[in-house]
Protein backbone atom coordinates (compact mmCIF):
# COMPACT_ATOMS: atom_id res chain seq x y z
CA UNK A 1 0.00 0.00 0.00
CA UNK A 2 1.85 3.38 -0.95
CA UNK A 3 2.55 5.66 1.85
CA UNK A 4 0.80 8.62 2.41
CA UNK A 5 2.20 11.79 1.01
CA UNK A 6 1.52 15.55 2.39
CA UNK A 7 0.14 18.01 -0.06
CA UNK A 8 1.37 21.70 0.79
CA UNK A 9 -1.15 24.39 -1.33
CA UNK A 10 1.03 27.77 -1.23
CA UNK A 11 -0.84 30.40 -2.22
CA UNK A 12 0.71 33.99 -3.14
CA UNK A 13 4.54 34.89 -2.47
CA UNK A 14 7.77 33.22 -3.26
CA UNK A 15 8.44 33.33 0.75
CA UNK A 16 5.07 31.27 1.15
CA UNK A 17 6.72 28.87 -1.37
CA UNK A 18 9.52 28.79 0.40
CA UNK A 19 8.04 28.11 3.92
CA UNK A 20 6.17 25.17 2.03
CA UNK A 21 9.03 23.25 1.56
CA UNK A 22 9.37 23.36 5.14
CA UNK A 23 6.05 22.59 5.88
CA UNK A 24 6.30 19.61 3.47
CA UNK A 25 9.31 18.02 5.30
CA UNK A 26 7.95 18.87 8.96
CA UNK A 27 4.67 16.46 7.70
CA UNK A 28 6.78 13.81 6.88
CA UNK A 29 4.09 10.83 5.71
CA UNK A 30 1.23 12.36 6.25
CA UNK A 31 -2.19 12.31 4.97
CA UNK A 32 -2.53 16.11 5.34
CA UNK A 33 -3.39 18.73 3.14
CA UNK A 34 -2.10 22.51 3.78
CA UNK A 35 -3.26 25.38 2.13
CA UNK A 36 -0.81 27.96 2.96
CA UNK A 37 -2.74 31.26 2.43
CA UNK A 38 -2.26 34.73 0.92
CA UNK A 39 -3.31 37.81 2.51
CA UNK A 40 -2.36 40.34 0.39
CA UNK A 41 -5.96 41.14 -1.83
CA UNK A 42 -9.27 40.70 -1.04
CA UNK A 43 -8.91 38.28 -4.17
CA UNK A 44 -5.91 36.63 -2.73
CA UNK A 45 -8.38 35.57 0.47
CA UNK A 46 -11.18 35.02 -1.94
CA UNK A 47 -8.54 32.26 -3.62
CA UNK A 48 -7.67 30.81 -0.47
CA UNK A 49 -11.02 30.03 -0.05
CA UNK A 50 -11.78 28.48 -3.50
CA UNK A 51 -8.13 26.53 -2.94
CA UNK A 52 -9.69 25.20 0.03
CA UNK A 53 -13.22 23.75 -0.71
CA UNK A 54 -11.22 22.24 -3.59
CA UNK A 55 -8.78 20.81 -1.93
CA UNK A 56 -11.77 19.50 0.22
CA UNK A 57 -13.66 17.82 -2.79
CA UNK A 58 -10.20 16.35 -4.04
CA UNK A 59 -9.15 14.81 -0.82
CA UNK A 60 -12.24 13.93 1.35
CA UNK A 61 -10.92 11.80 3.88
CA UNK A 62 -7.42 14.25 4.67
CA UNK A 63 -7.09 16.28 7.10
CA UNK A 64 -6.92 19.47 6.31
CA UNK A 65 -4.98 22.69 7.49
CA UNK A 66 -5.12 26.22 6.72
CA UNK A 67 -1.93 28.17 8.09
CA UNK A 68 -0.23 31.81 6.24
CA UNK A 69 -0.95 35.05 6.45
CA UNK A 70 -5.12 35.09 5.73
CA UNK A 71 -5.02 32.11 8.83
CA UNK A 72 -3.29 34.65 10.82
CA UNK A 73 -4.68 37.82 10.08
CA UNK A 74 -8.79 36.08 10.38
CA UNK A 75 -7.81 32.39 12.04
CA UNK A 76 -11.59 32.50 13.02
CA UNK A 77 -13.58 32.54 9.90
CA UNK A 78 -11.35 29.88 8.78
CA UNK A 79 -11.92 27.59 11.16
CA UNK A 80 -15.29 27.90 11.58
CA UNK A 81 -15.13 26.93 7.32
CA UNK A 82 -16.50 23.07 7.65
CA UNK A 83 -13.98 21.89 5.42
CA UNK A 84 -10.97 22.89 7.61
CA UNK A 85 -9.27 20.77 10.48
CA UNK A 86 -7.41 23.17 11.94
CA UNK A 87 -6.09 26.11 11.47
CA UNK A 88 -2.20 27.02 12.33
CA UNK A 89 -0.24 30.77 12.44
CA UNK A 90 2.51 31.86 10.23
CA UNK A 91 4.86 31.43 13.31
CA UNK A 92 4.09 28.02 14.47
CA UNK A 93 3.95 26.29 10.92
CA UNK A 94 7.32 26.28 11.16
CA UNK A 95 7.33 24.49 14.41
CA UNK A 96 7.39 20.72 14.87
CA UNK A 97 5.23 20.85 17.47
CA UNK A 98 2.72 22.88 16.24
CA UNK A 99 1.80 19.60 13.88
CA UNK A 100 1.53 17.32 16.86
CA UNK A 101 -0.79 19.50 18.83
CA UNK A 102 -4.05 18.72 18.36
CA UNK A 103 -5.53 22.37 18.93
CA UNK A 104 -8.26 23.11 16.61
CA UNK A 105 -6.22 26.93 16.20
CA UNK A 106 -3.06 27.63 16.93
CA UNK A 107 -2.25 30.88 16.31
CA UNK A 108 0.27 33.33 18.59
CA UNK A 109 0.11 37.57 18.41
CA UNK A 110 2.69 37.63 15.77
CA UNK A 111 3.79 41.11 16.81
CA UNK A 112 5.28 39.53 20.00
CA UNK A 113 8.21 37.89 17.42
CA UNK A 114 11.00 39.75 17.17
CA UNK A 115 13.21 36.44 15.88
CA UNK A 116 13.34 33.96 13.19
CA UNK A 117 15.37 30.83 13.32
CA UNK A 118 16.48 29.21 10.31
CA UNK A 119 13.68 27.49 9.16
CA UNK A 120 14.96 26.66 5.83
CA UNK A 121 14.13 24.19 3.93
CA UNK A 122 16.67 21.07 2.91
CA UNK A 123 15.55 20.57 -0.48
CA UNK A 124 13.31 22.16 -3.29
CA UNK A 125 12.49 18.21 -4.87
CA UNK A 126 9.74 19.86 -6.46
CA UNK A 127 11.87 22.89 -8.05
CA UNK A 128 13.92 23.74 -10.57
CA UNK A 129 14.98 26.98 -8.59
CA UNK A 130 15.70 26.51 -4.96
CA UNK A 131 14.59 29.49 -2.30
CA UNK A 132 15.84 30.53 0.75
CA UNK A 133 14.04 32.71 3.49
CA UNK A 134 16.23 35.67 5.00
CA UNK A 135 14.23 37.63 6.56
CA UNK A 136 10.66 37.85 7.42
CA UNK A 137 8.06 40.54 8.47
CA UNK A 138 7.70 44.25 8.21
CA UNK A 139 8.40 47.59 9.96
CA UNK A 140 6.93 49.78 7.83
CA UNK A 141 3.15 50.23 7.43
CA UNK A 142 2.45 51.49 4.03
CA UNK A 143 -1.22 52.81 4.29
CA UNK A 144 -3.05 49.76 1.53
CA UNK A 145 -0.95 47.00 2.88
CA UNK A 146 -2.27 44.11 5.89
CA UNK A 147 0.72 41.81 5.44
CA UNK A 148 2.29 43.07 8.59
CA UNK A 149 -0.62 41.84 10.65
CA UNK A 150 0.30 38.81 9.16
CA UNK A 151 3.96 38.65 9.16
CA UNK A 152 4.56 41.07 12.22
CA UNK A 153 7.99 43.08 12.49
CA UNK A 154 10.61 42.64 10.52
CA UNK A 155 13.57 40.08 11.88
CA UNK A 156 16.35 38.27 10.05
CA UNK A 157 18.15 35.37 9.63
CA UNK A 158 21.61 35.17 11.14
CA UNK A 159 24.25 34.70 7.82
CA UNK A 160 25.84 31.85 8.98
CA UNK A 161 22.71 29.80 8.59
CA UNK A 162 21.99 31.11 5.48
CA UNK A 163 25.43 30.58 3.70
CA UNK A 164 25.42 26.96 5.17
CA UNK A 165 21.87 26.41 3.32
CA UNK A 166 22.67 27.83 0.10
CA UNK A 167 25.68 25.78 0.06
CA UNK A 168 23.50 22.78 0.24
CA UNK A 169 21.08 23.64 -1.92
CA UNK A 170 23.93 24.50 -4.54
CA UNK A 171 24.72 21.12 -4.55
CA UNK A 172 21.47 20.14 -6.45
CA UNK A 173 20.13 23.29 -7.52
CA UNK A 174 21.87 26.20 -10.51
CA UNK A 175 19.73 28.63 -8.73
CA UNK A 176 18.52 29.84 -5.32
CA UNK A 177 16.20 32.70 -4.80
CA UNK A 178 16.99 34.80 -1.17
CA UNK A 179 13.23 35.50 -0.32
CA UNK A 180 11.61 37.72 2.40
CA UNK A 181 8.60 40.34 3.17
CA UNK A 182 10.90 43.18 3.23
CA UNK A 183 14.09 41.70 1.71
CA UNK A 184 16.09 45.34 1.85
CA UNK A 185 15.52 45.63 5.76
CA UNK A 186 17.27 42.86 5.80
CA UNK A 187 20.42 42.69 9.05
CA UNK A 188 19.54 45.56 11.47
CA UNK A 189 18.60 43.37 13.97
CA UNK A 190 21.43 41.08 13.66
CA UNK A 191 24.58 41.29 15.89
CA UNK A 192 27.06 44.28 14.08
CA UNK A 193 23.57 45.36 11.78
CA UNK A 194 25.11 43.56 8.41
CA UNK A 195 22.98 44.61 4.92
CA UNK A 196 21.43 42.60 2.60
CA UNK A 197 24.37 43.50 0.24
CA UNK A 198 26.69 42.21 2.49
CA UNK A 199 24.99 38.85 3.03
CA UNK A 200 25.19 38.70 -1.01
CA UNK A 201 28.41 39.59 -0.89
CA UNK A 202 29.28 36.67 1.12
CA UNK A 203 26.97 34.09 -0.27
CA UNK A 204 28.84 34.57 -3.63
CA UNK A 205 32.51 34.65 -1.73
CA UNK A 206 31.48 31.30 0.15
CA UNK A 207 29.60 29.24 -2.21
CA UNK A 208 31.81 29.36 -5.11
CA UNK A 209 30.04 26.68 -6.64
CA UNK A 210 26.80 28.27 -6.10
CA UNK A 211 25.98 29.48 -10.45
CA UNK A 212 22.58 31.87 -9.91
CA UNK A 213 21.84 34.19 -7.31
CA UNK A 214 18.43 35.97 -7.93
CA UNK A 215 16.70 38.30 -5.62
CA UNK A 216 13.11 38.57 -4.88
CA UNK A 217 11.32 42.05 -4.65
CA UNK A 218 13.07 44.85 -3.24
CA UNK A 219 12.34 48.10 -2.11
CA UNK A 220 14.43 50.59 -4.22
CA UNK A 221 14.89 53.02 -1.59
CA UNK A 222 17.03 50.58 0.53
CA UNK A 223 19.64 49.53 -2.29
CA UNK A 224 22.59 50.64 -0.95
CA UNK A 225 26.01 51.31 -3.37
CA UNK A 226 27.10 47.81 -2.24
CA UNK A 227 23.86 46.27 -3.19
CA UNK A 228 23.72 48.29 -6.39
CA UNK A 229 27.38 47.29 -7.71
CA UNK A 230 26.49 43.64 -6.75
CA UNK A 231 23.03 43.86 -8.91
CA UNK A 232 24.90 45.32 -11.80
CA UNK A 233 28.48 44.20 -12.03
CA UNK A 234 28.47 40.38 -10.50
CA UNK A 235 27.38 37.36 -13.09
CA UNK A 236 26.05 35.66 -10.96
CA UNK A 237 23.22 37.58 -9.72
CA UNK A 238 21.12 37.45 -12.51
CA UNK A 239 20.54 40.01 -14.28
CA UNK A 240 16.59 41.13 -13.24
CA UNK A 241 15.12 42.95 -10.18
CA UNK A 242 11.46 43.32 -9.17
CA UNK A 243 10.61 46.62 -7.56
CA UNK A 244 8.03 47.79 -4.71
CA UNK A 245 6.82 51.05 -6.73
CA UNK A 246 3.12 50.59 -6.05
CA UNK A 247 2.85 54.29 -8.17
CA UNK A 248 4.28 56.65 -10.16
CA UNK A 249 2.22 59.49 -8.69
CA UNK A 250 4.03 61.17 -5.97
CA UNK A 251 0.65 62.48 -4.22
CA UNK A 252 -0.83 58.52 -4.33
CA UNK A 253 2.63 57.97 -2.94
CA UNK A 254 2.50 59.84 0.00
CA UNK A 255 -1.10 59.32 0.39
CA UNK A 256 0.19 55.16 0.58
CA UNK A 257 2.93 55.98 2.85
CA UNK A 258 5.50 54.91 0.62
CA UNK A 259 9.22 56.63 1.02
CA UNK A 260 10.03 57.51 -2.78
CA UNK A 261 8.55 59.66 -5.21
CA UNK A 262 8.72 59.00 -8.80
CA UNK A 263 11.59 60.32 -9.77
CA UNK A 264 13.41 57.88 -7.59
CA UNK A 265 12.13 54.95 -9.11
CA UNK A 266 12.97 57.17 -12.22
CA UNK A 267 16.74 57.87 -11.63
CA UNK A 268 17.27 54.37 -10.07
CA UNK A 269 16.92 52.67 -12.95
CA UNK A 270 18.40 54.88 -15.37
CA UNK A 271 20.90 53.92 -13.05
CA UNK A 272 20.61 50.35 -13.36
CA UNK A 273 19.96 50.26 -16.76
CA UNK A 274 23.26 52.28 -17.56
CA UNK A 275 25.39 50.23 -15.45
CA UNK A 276 23.51 47.04 -16.86
CA UNK A 277 21.75 47.30 -20.14
CA UNK A 278 20.46 43.92 -20.36
CA UNK A 279 18.97 44.18 -16.50
CA UNK A 280 15.11 43.45 -16.88
CA UNK A 281 12.75 45.70 -14.54
CA UNK A 282 9.96 44.24 -12.60
CA UNK A 283 7.41 46.25 -10.46
CA UNK A 284 4.37 45.75 -8.40
CA UNK A 285 1.88 48.56 -9.42
CA UNK A 286 -1.60 49.53 -8.30
CA UNK A 287 -4.41 50.89 -10.27
CA UNK A 288 -6.78 52.95 -8.29
CA UNK A 289 -5.87 53.68 -5.13
CA UNK A 290 -8.07 55.64 -2.84
CA UNK A 291 -8.21 59.83 -4.16
CA UNK A 292 -6.51 58.54 -7.19
CA UNK A 293 -7.46 60.90 -9.96
CA UNK A 294 -7.38 60.66 -13.86
CA UNK A 295 -4.30 62.75 -13.97
CA UNK A 296 -2.39 60.81 -11.19
CA UNK A 297 -3.39 57.60 -13.11
CA UNK A 298 -2.13 58.93 -15.76
CA UNK A 299 1.13 59.37 -14.48
CA UNK A 300 1.74 55.69 -12.91
CA UNK A 301 0.44 54.78 -16.57
CA UNK A 302 3.17 56.53 -17.80
CA UNK A 303 5.78 54.69 -15.55
CA UNK A 304 5.79 51.99 -17.58
CA UNK A 305 7.72 53.53 -20.19
CA UNK A 306 9.91 55.93 -18.05
CA UNK A 307 11.16 52.62 -15.89
CA UNK A 308 11.35 50.15 -18.55
CA UNK A 309 8.97 47.86 -16.69
CA UNK A 310 8.42 44.09 -18.38
CA UNK A 311 7.76 42.40 -15.43
CA UNK A 312 4.87 43.71 -14.03
CA UNK A 313 2.62 42.76 -11.07
CA UNK A 314 -0.20 45.01 -11.61
CA UNK A 315 -3.22 44.63 -8.41
CA UNK A 316 -6.52 46.24 -8.85
CA UNK A 317 -6.55 48.33 -5.47
CA UNK A 318 -8.39 46.33 -2.58
CA UNK A 319 -9.58 47.41 0.77
CA UNK A 320 -8.11 45.39 3.79
CA UNK A 321 -9.60 45.54 6.85
CA UNK A 322 -7.99 47.39 9.22
CA UNK A 323 -5.52 49.90 7.23
CA UNK A 324 -5.60 53.56 6.61
CA UNK A 325 -6.08 53.69 3.17
CA UNK A 326 -9.60 51.73 3.68
CA UNK A 327 -11.11 54.84 5.25
CA UNK A 328 -10.20 56.97 2.33
CA UNK A 329 -12.31 58.02 -0.22
CA UNK A 330 -12.61 55.24 -2.75
CA UNK A 331 -12.41 55.12 -6.68
CA UNK A 332 -15.53 53.74 -8.17
CA UNK A 333 -14.96 49.87 -8.53
CA UNK A 334 -15.60 50.08 -12.45
CA UNK A 335 -13.06 52.74 -12.82
CA UNK A 336 -10.56 50.86 -10.71
CA UNK A 337 -11.22 47.71 -12.97
CA UNK A 338 -10.61 49.93 -16.13
CA UNK A 339 -7.39 51.47 -14.78
CA UNK A 340 -5.99 48.00 -14.10
CA UNK A 341 -6.86 46.77 -17.27
CA UNK A 342 -5.31 49.73 -19.18
CA UNK A 343 -2.22 49.42 -17.05
CA UNK A 344 -2.02 45.78 -18.24
CA UNK A 345 -2.68 46.05 -21.75
CA UNK A 346 0.00 48.82 -22.20
CA UNK A 347 2.10 46.54 -19.65
CA UNK A 348 1.87 44.23 -22.49
CA UNK A 349 2.70 45.90 -25.30
CA UNK A 350 6.03 46.84 -23.64
CA UNK A 351 6.67 43.74 -22.41
CA UNK A 352 6.07 42.30 -25.94
CA UNK A 353 8.43 44.74 -27.78
CA UNK A 354 11.04 43.52 -25.35
CA UNK A 355 10.64 39.71 -25.90
CA UNK A 356 11.10 41.16 -29.94
CA UNK A 357 14.59 42.71 -28.91
CA UNK A 358 15.41 39.66 -27.54
CA UNK A 359 15.12 37.45 -30.66
CA UNK A 360 18.41 36.35 -32.32
CA UNK A 361 19.86 36.53 -28.89
CA UNK A 362 21.68 33.35 -26.99
CA UNK A 363 20.11 33.05 -23.21
CA UNK A 364 21.21 31.07 -20.65
CA UNK A 365 18.02 29.15 -19.77
CA UNK A 366 17.21 27.35 -16.32
CA UNK A 367 15.15 24.32 -17.57
CA UNK A 368 12.01 23.43 -15.62
CA UNK A 369 9.29 20.91 -15.49
CA UNK A 370 8.31 19.59 -17.89
CA UNK A 371 12.01 20.28 -19.34
CA UNK A 372 10.63 21.96 -22.55
CA UNK A 373 10.79 25.05 -21.21
CA UNK A 374 12.18 27.90 -18.19
CA UNK A 375 13.37 31.03 -17.66
CA UNK A 376 16.44 33.40 -18.69
CA UNK A 377 18.55 34.92 -16.45
CA UNK A 378 16.73 37.91 -16.91
CA UNK A 379 13.55 35.86 -16.25
CA UNK A 380 12.18 35.72 -19.38
CA UNK A 381 10.37 32.73 -20.03
CA UNK A 382 11.22 30.33 -22.85
CA UNK A 383 10.12 27.27 -24.92
CA UNK A 384 12.32 25.09 -26.08
CA UNK A 385 13.75 21.55 -27.18
CA UNK A 386 13.38 18.75 -23.93
CA UNK A 387 16.16 18.26 -21.67
CA UNK A 388 17.23 17.62 -18.31
CA UNK A 389 15.46 19.40 -15.44
CA UNK A 390 17.50 21.76 -13.25
CA UNK A 391 20.27 22.16 -16.05
CA UNK A 392 20.94 25.33 -17.77
CA UNK A 393 20.94 25.21 -21.46
CA UNK A 394 22.33 27.94 -23.75
CA UNK A 395 19.26 28.77 -26.04
CA UNK A 396 19.10 30.81 -29.40
CA UNK A 397 15.76 32.76 -29.46
CA UNK A 398 14.15 32.10 -32.75
CA UNK A 399 10.76 33.59 -32.15
CA UNK A 400 8.04 35.17 -29.54
CA UNK A 401 5.08 33.30 -28.34
CA UNK A 402 2.00 33.74 -26.03
CA UNK A 403 3.92 33.88 -22.80
CA UNK A 404 7.48 33.92 -23.58
CA UNK A 405 10.18 32.96 -25.91
CA UNK A 406 10.86 30.40 -28.46
CA UNK A 407 14.52 29.27 -28.69
CA UNK A 408 16.18 26.18 -30.58
CA UNK A 409 19.58 24.98 -28.69
CA UNK A 410 22.65 27.35 -29.28
CA UNK A 411 25.54 25.06 -30.89
CA UNK A 412 27.37 26.00 -27.56
CA UNK A 413 24.93 24.27 -25.69
CA UNK A 414 25.81 22.18 -22.92
CA UNK A 415 24.01 21.50 -19.42
CA UNK A 416 26.39 23.59 -17.03
CA UNK A 417 24.63 21.74 -14.36
CA UNK A 418 24.42 17.98 -14.72
CA UNK A 419 22.12 16.86 -11.59
CA UNK A 420 18.91 16.28 -13.15
CA UNK A 421 16.08 17.37 -9.88
CA UNK A 422 13.71 14.49 -9.46
CA UNK A 423 10.10 14.93 -7.90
Amino acid sequence: MPTAQPRVINMGCRLNLAEGESIRALLADRDTVVVNSCAVTNEAVKQTRQAIRRARRDAPDAELIVTGCAAQIDPASFAAMPEVNRVIGNVEKLDADAWASTAPVLVQDIMAVRETAPHLAASFSTHARAFVEVQNGCDHRCTFCAIPQGRGNSRSVPAGAIIDRVASLADHHAEVVLTGVDLTSYGPDLPGAPTLGRLVERILNHVPHLQRLRLSSLDGVEIDDRLFALLTQEGRVMPHVHLSLQAGDDMVLKRMKRRHGRADSVRLIERFKHARPDIAIGADLIAGFPTETEAMFANTLALLDDCDIVHPHIFPYSPRAGTPAARMPHVAPDVVKSRAARLRARAAERRGAWLRSLVGTTQAVLTERPGDRGHAGNFAEVRMPPGPVGAIRQARITGVSDTGLVASLSAADGTDMKTEIHA
